[in-house]
């Protein structure tokens, strides 16, 4: 991985309206040293900062992802993993379901399971039928509201 500082400074001047181009760095002693650099040194230099940069950058978001726990994948889920108690209520209530939905006249059941588990249309259902959509929207609007009823108390 990439060391965050750079050892070197790129810094440009203009005197007299002519740019210099100018590197700051440390030498071996520690010792501060200012040299003057020629325009095609100073781009490759500005280029190799930003390959370097890139590279930190790629680096961490491989660092990023060997880092993740249950924990950081918990905090970033957009929906949040149910409690116990909420899917044992979760659980209970699709039994529920079932049972008042088993609980519906046969037509009703078949048009409710039609229309809301297969996702076919009013239109569909009553083609299959053979009769005309408004029995087949009555039919399941009141199968829908049997099921309502049956799941207030709940």
């Amino acid at each position: 991985m990439f060391d965050n500082s750079n050892p070197y400074t790129l810094r440009t001047e203009i005197i007299e309206g002519i740019t210099h181009y100018y590197i700051s760095f440390a030498d071996g002693q520690a010792i501060p040293r200012k040299t003057e650099i020629s325009r095609p040194v100073y781009l490759e230099f500005c280029r190799f900062v930003k390959r370097e940069r890139n590279l930190r950058r790629s680096d961490e978001r491989h660092i990023e992802q060997s880092d993740l726990t249950d924990e950081t994948l918990y905090n970033r889920a957009l929906r949040p993993p149910k409690s116990v108690e909420e899917t044992a209520f979760d659980s209970l209530r699709d039994e529920r379901l079932q049972q008042a939905i088993a609980e519906l006249p046969e037509t009703q059941r078949r048009r409710f399971v039609l229309y809301h588990e297969f996702g076919l249309t009013y239109e569909q259902i009553a083609e299959m039928e053979g009769c005309t959509q408004m029995p087949v929207k009555r039919s399941i609007d009141r199968a829908t509201e049997k099921i309502r009823e049956e799941l207030k108390s709940f």
